[in-house]
């Protein structure tokens, strides 16, 4: 089957074979052929894993005995007998340059902060001493509602040197949504802002706090962060010790800072599925796990360099953060941001990227397409590569970047549940428009049939993982017979981990994510994913924004069902019979008929989460008559009451 293949807006410099970190690891190995390379790390898995942490430098304590124990996934352990710590490697880069910058932290609520590598190990030495005196040791859990700031960091990294498990929430979450994570895992320590700036609005977020601290009765100390008020001082508890963040830093005993050694699967952080249904899965992820493909993804595709500096936009409860501050590991400078990213325009993020020299600098696929629509242009600024990820990004997308910023994009996919990409780009490979560069360095992806072959290139399946990864998670939390991890990605395909994407290969290995699987649309037995519609539907000037969703014919009777196409206008615009006309012809004529909906209705707001993804699946289900509470959970939403349309729709 043909794949009709956008046009490629970028090649490899003749001399990246010599100048990158991935091209000098594969003449290292003997090879002058990315694809030999890419096959070799995914059929000889032990060697290729052994290969990338000698080149990237691995600290082992106790070196591995074994690469790998077992085959078949999920029971396979990495590293046998290894110990290691994350926060070791995290803070290395100051022994050979500590007075260079390791932290550049931007925020709407504070002034600009630049942390040296020497402030930053001594901020971790502190707030590790600070938590040994509160009593943590190791296996406890600290957790923290706090944003994109420094603080966050070193209680992330400190709470990583003692073996103490992190976790983190954003301060947009809701208290509910915080509960239903953090109660899982019963933590004792909670480091909290008392607010921040949102743009130009105050949010508060005293009462949350309360009420967080409330409902976790295993908690013995909070951490206030007078992030918002300066001034303000924490409340006074009996049942719960509270402290402020820099004098329990500065009061901390003058320890000298070490790194407990950490058996390879020793729990580093939980993260979270979105929690859009049901209660969120509390996903643990290991040191070992996350060092070693944090240095593989970071030196090979994104080609990241301890002279770069490093931005990504997210929040501190997105999987994208823990993968911007191992940029730390590289040696890089990370840019952190806190605040409003279309406050006071949408150039806001490319202003930061600017003033802090960043060369490396990643969003998400929505807000590129919201930069082209809105003809936004960067300032002149030092950035060498584009990520995105967080949901496919359009050719147009690409087109844009490459026109605008002209540089390449790095479009990834991957998830919270491996803590990674397993596709993306390299420096060794062009770059085509709307095209993922392929997969990543041992990573064994396929898109499969309903029966569990391979599809042929061209064709649309399920994206799977065939083979083992390292930064696989250790487990759920609460799961101790694995039995809900077994059931989460391996039921479907016994031994195959079952993403919940649709893919498309071609034959050149590249390949397109057109969704999520469970989202897709089946038309008359034809699956469209949803992807494809958005990029036709939100390149109209008109539309802001849309959600497409096909109820089934529940009658019997063969009929295809109903295709509704939900879109939000752009401000000032109607909705009328004139644009849906124009918006079924482009649908026909740049994809099928079959993607021309029945019914198209203007909505005041499309539903995401909290990261920015669309509430497909949710819409789908309360249309069908499912309460809202039960497929959706307020606190996890952008905007909660972006579903209150869709409950109010009248049946038809």
């Amino acid at each position: 089957m043909t794949v009709s293949r956008g046009e490629v807006l970028w090649t490899p410099p003749a001399d990246a074979w010599q100048t990158t970190s991935l091209g000098r690891f594969a003449t290292e190995q003997g090879f002058a052929d990315f694809d030999a390379l890419i096959r070799w790390s995914i059929d000889e898995l032990d060697d290729f894993w052994r290969a990338s942490t000698d080149f990237t430098g691995v600290r082992w304590v106790s070196p591995p005995r074994t690469i790998r124990d077992g085959d078949t996934m999920p029971d396979v352990r990495w590293f046998g007998g290894a110990t290691l710590n994350y926060a070791e490697h995290a803070l290395a880069p100051g022994e050979v340059n500590p007075q260079g910058i390791a932290v550049v932290a931007i925020s709407q609520t504070r002034e600009r902060i630049e942390l040296t590598w020497d402030h930053l190990t001594l901020g971790v030495r502190r707030c590790a001493a600070a938590l040994r005196e509160l009593g943590v040791t190791a296996g406890d859990r600290v957790v923290a509602y706090a944003p994109n700031i420094p603080e966050t960091l070193v209680g992330l990294l400190a709470a990583a040197s003692i073996g103490a498990i992190w976790s983190s929430c954003a301060p947009e979450f809701g208290v509910r949504s915080v509960i239903d994570r953090f109660a899982q895992i019963e933590p004792v320590v909670l480091i909290a802002v008392d607010g921040y700036r949102y743009g130009r609005k105050d949010i508060d977020r005293a009462e949350h706090v309360a009420d967080i601290v409330a409902a976790l009765p295993t908690l013995r100390h909070v951490v206030h962060i007078p992030y918002l008020s300066p001034d303000r001082r924490p409340p006074v508890s009996g049942a719960v010790e509270y402290h402020v963040w820099d004098e329990l830093l500065v009061g901390a005993p003058p320890e000298p800072l070490t790194f407990a050694p950490m058996a390879f699967d020793h729990p580093l952080y939980v993260l979270y599925s979105s929690g859009t249904t049901g209660l969120p899965k509390a996903i643990v992820h290991g040191h070992g796990g996350v060092v070693v493909e944090h240095l593989k993804v970071l030196t090979f595709h994104q080609d990241l360099r301890a002279e770069d500096r490093f931005f990504w936009y997210t929040t501190t409860g997105w999987m994208m953060w823990n993968y911007l501050v191992s940029g730390l590991l590289i040696g890089s400078t990370i840019v952190l941001f806190d605040g409003d990213p279309a406050s006071p325009g949408l150039s806001t993020l490319w202003k930061v990227a600017a003033v802090t020299g960043t060369t490396v600098f990643g969003s998400s696929a929505p807000y590129l397409m919201a930069c082209r629509k809105g003809r936004v242009r960067p300032p002149a600024n030092e950035v060498r590569w584009v990520g995105s990820t967080g949901a496919p990004l359009p050719a147009d997308g690409f087109r844009w970047v490459s026109e605008v910023v002209g540089v390449p994009v790095n479009s990834i996919c991957g998830g919270t549940d491996i803590a990674t990409a397993f596709v993306g780009a390299s420096p060794l490979q062009p770059v085509r428009a709307g095209e993922i560069g392929g997969r990543l360095l041992g990573c064994a992806v396929e898109a499969f049939t309903p029966d569990g072959d391979v599809c042929p290139p061209g064709v649309t399946g399920e994206l799977v993982i065939t083979k083992p990864m390292p930064s696989m998670p250790v487990g759920f939390w609460g799961d101790p017979d694995g039995s809900r991890y077994r059931v989460a990605y391996f039921e479907d395909f016994p031994g195959v981990w079952r993403h919940g994407d649709w893919v498309t290969f071609t034959e050149d290995g590249s390949c397109i994510v057109t969704g999520r699987s469970d989202a897709t649309l089946n038309r008359g037995g034809v699956r469209l994913g949803t992807s494809d519609f958005y990029a036709v539907v939100e390149s109209f000037d008109e539309i802001a924004d849309s959600l497409v969703v096909h109820l089934e014919d529940a009658t019997g009777s063969g009929r295809l069902g109903e295709l509704i196409l939900f879109v939000k206008p752009a401000d000032g615009v109607s909705v009328t019979d004139e644009l849906r006309s124009r918006l079924r012809q482009a649908l026909a004529g740049e994809l099928s008929p079959r993607h021309i909906p029945d019914v198209i209705e203007a909505v005041p707001a499309v539903p995401r989460t909290l990261s920015g993804k669309k509430l497909e699946l949710p819409v789908k289900r309360i249309l069908a008559g499912t309460a809202a509470a039960d497929v959706a959970a307020q606190g996890a939403l952008a905007d909660p009451r972006a579903l209150d349309y869709f409950v109010d729709r009248p049946r038809k």
